[in-house]
């Protein structure tokens, strides 16, 4: 124990830097594959067919691929377009994409949930189509979007540990790193499934309290 606690004072600062990478690359996946979703959603719902078909394409497609070819692909193949991306830029493009392509999916079943009536009614009182959604369509989605967006969030938690392949400095490829100089594989691999574990508890409770507050609304 006292040997595990002096080797945890000596990575300390590796540690607590890959936790701060890994949680940034998560919020910020997690709020830019929201706001994708809400324009995908939006799309899939109410756009006339030109829209809807180039959406629904890409969404099928990055669905159907898994996160970690989605994360060599913006690493290795954006490079042939004349795309140059750190490892935690092309990281970042993956996780949101992925991110955006199941919210798409998740806000566009909550919107055809609500009745059309609803649209007519907001019409009938004069309110254009955009303070409709803003105002009616979107706020009644939320109650059935957050419980599911919360697995989303933590989902992309867990998928930003395959971000280690492409070098990203995240919690898992700083413990890989303290693991290959100490050898102390198990109490460290153990002490970052706590911190992933962390991570994802608050998540889930910010969750709990936005439901909450959607749900008296």
């Amino acid at each position: 124990m006292e040997h595990f606690l002096h080797e945890l004072w000596t990575a300390r600062w590796a540690l607590a830097q890959g936790l701060l990478l890994t949680v940034e690359i998560s919020a910020a996946s997690i709020l830019f594959g929201s706001l994708i979703g809400l324009f995908a959603g939006i799309g899939l719902t109410y756009g006339k067919w030109p829209v809807r078909l180039p959406i629904r394409a890409a969404v099928d497609c990055i669905r159907g691929i898994p996160v970690l070819v989605l994360i060599l692909a913006s690493f290795y193949l954006l490079t042939f377009a004349g795309i140059n991306l750190t490892a935690v830029e092309s990281g970042l493009f993956a996780l949101s994409i992925f991110c955006g392509a199941h919210m798409g999916e998740i806000i566009r079943g909550a919107l055809q949930s609500i009745p059309v009536t609803q649209i007519d009614a907001g019409r009938a009182i004069g309110l254009t189509f955009p303070r409709i959604l803003i105002y009616v369509l979107i706020p009644q989605a939320m109650r059935q979007i957050m419980p599911v967006w919360v697995n989303t969030g933590a989902e992309l938690v867990k998928a930003s540990t395959l971000l280690s392949v492409i070098g990203t400095g995240e919690l898992l490829l700083r413990t890989q790193e303290i693991v290959g100089r100490n050898f102390m594989t198990l109490e460290f691999y153990g002490l970052c499934g706590l911190l992933y574990f962390l991570i994802n508890s608050v998540i889930e409770r910010l969750g709990k309290f936005a439901s909450r507050r959607f749900a008296l609304q």
